[in-house]
């Protein structure tokens, strides 16, 4: 999404945010607004609780209060008409007389009532529990949009960023000549970075590998350096031994010098072959 949808998105939730107040704490505006303003405050836990401010725990427990008050007054209300009711039927001129029968009657229908009743809170007792559930639905995606707001606020700005840096990328790019690699496409991009890290592993499991043959053929190079050592003193014995043999036959003459001379071809055999199995350049 470029800067200019992002603007006209930002724009168009903006519009609705203004035509449409959505303000899920407004529901407890009927309840705050009942509460006469004079400074006197409940004796109850809820009655600590700002009114300008409700959440959902200090709703919670005006409610279990307004319950409690409730339960009360509809007992005393009970009470009291009942006590009306008996004094009037047995002072009335002439006093009014139940019959059983009567009393039967009263009871059947007040169990019918009460069967009813029972129905009427089951049902709204689902009733509650269903808009709890909404609420707390609706209220996990207010905040989510209120987040996405914010975030759908921040992003144009972000963009204009990105695109100076793509500019000036751009720019250096022109003028520095880049390898051709830096210039791919996302694709190719990430196809070459798979095939780099691919190497990369290969040549890490390579050098694994020789670590592990190195200390092998340490000991092997330590091993052949100890037995070329006398080689190596025969060779230069049979050097100093050729040299002489040499010196002796410019300097003499007859058998001595023919005997000193195959001596001399055979250790000049014996050098070259060493060389040839020891792979020695001189």
């Amino acid at each position: 999404m470029d800067s200019t949808k992002a603007a006209k998105v930002l724009r168009q939730l903006e519009d609705l945010q203004a035509s449409q107040d959505i303000n899920i704490i407004r529901l407890s505006e009927p309840i705050s607004s009942s509460v006469p303003q004079d400074g006197r405050l409940r004796n109850s836990d809820a009655s600590n609780v700002s009114l300008d401010a409700p959440t959902p725990a200090s709703l919670d427990a005006d409610l279990a209060h307004y319950k409690e008050l409730f339960a009360k007054l509809r007992f005393s209300y009970v009470e009291q008409v009942t006590k009306e009711k008996f004094i009037r039927a047995i002072v009335g001129d002439p006093p009014l007389i139940v019959t059983m029968q009567e009393n039967l009657d009263l009871e059947k229908e007040n169990a019918v009532a009460k069967s009813e009743l029972r129905a009427l809170k089951l049902d709204m007792a689902d009733m509650v529990t269903e808009l709890e559930r909404k609420g707390r639905e609706l209220s996990k995606r207010y905040e989510a949009i209120q987040l996405d707001t914010i975030k759908l606020k921040e992003l144009p700005e972000k963009a204009r960023e990105l695109e100076d840096r793509i500019s000036e990328l751009q720019a250096d790019r022109q003028l520095n000549g880049l390898d051709p690699n830096h210039n791919l496409p996302l694709g190719k991009t990430q196809e070459l970075i798979s095939r780099r890290k691919r190497e990369q592993q290969e040549l890490a499991r390579e050098l694994e590998a020789l670590q592990s043959k190195a200390p092998r053929k340490r000991k092997e190079v330590e091993r052949l350096q100890a037995e070329l050592q006398p080689l190596e003193a025969k060779r230069q014995n049979s050097t100093a031994a050729a040299k002489e043999a040499r010196r002796r036959k410019e300097a003499a003459l007859g058998g001595v010098a023919d005997d000193l001379e195959q001596r001399a071809r055979w250790w000049r055999a014996s050098e070259t072959v060493l060389k040839q199995v020891l792979d020695i350049k001189t």
